[in-house]
C-alpha cells in the first residue's frame, strides 16, 4: 500500500494551495444589530440573515418568552418599547389597569 502525504491546504498533489473568498453577507444590517444590541440592555438583538430580519428577545425574566421582529432597526425599536409599555402595563394591579396601557412616544391618538 502506497501511502501518500497530504499537506494543509492542498487539493491535489502537486497542486498550489487554494485560497477561498469569505463573503460577509448582509454586513451594514449585521452591524446595525450589533450596535441596537449593545445600547438596548435587556434585549437581546440580532440580524436573520435567511428571514432578512432583525429580532429582539426580552432578557429578563417574563411570564411567556417575549419576542418581536421587524425588516428595519427602528420599526424594532418601536416594538421593543410597545413590548415594554405593554408588560409594564399588565403588571399593574386591576384598578391601575382600568385606563388605556401608554402610547410610545411619538405616536398621536385620535
Amino acid at each position: 500500500m502506497i501511502r501518500r502525504t497530504r499537506r494543509g491546504g492542498r487539493h491535489r498533489d502537486g497542486q498550489p494551495p487554494t485560497t477561498v473568498y469569505r463573503r460577509l453577507w448582509d454586513g451594514p444590517a449585521r452591524s446595525d444589530a450589533e450596535t441596537l444590541d449593545r445600547s438596548t440592555p435587556g434585549w437581546s438583538v440580532f440580524y436573520s440573515l435567511s428571514r432578512r430580519r432583525f429580532y429582539a428577545i426580552a432578557a429578563w425574566p417574563a411570564p411567556e418568552p417575549l419576542i418581536v421582529f421587524d425588516v428595519g432597526t427602528e420599526g424594532l425599536q418601536d416594538q421593543m418599547r410597545q413590548a415594554e409599555a405593554t408588560l409594564t402595563w399588565r403588571s399593574l394591579p386591576e384598578q391601575a389597569r382600568r385606563s388605556p396601557p401608554p402610547v410610545p412616544r411619538g405616536e398621536m391618538t385620535r
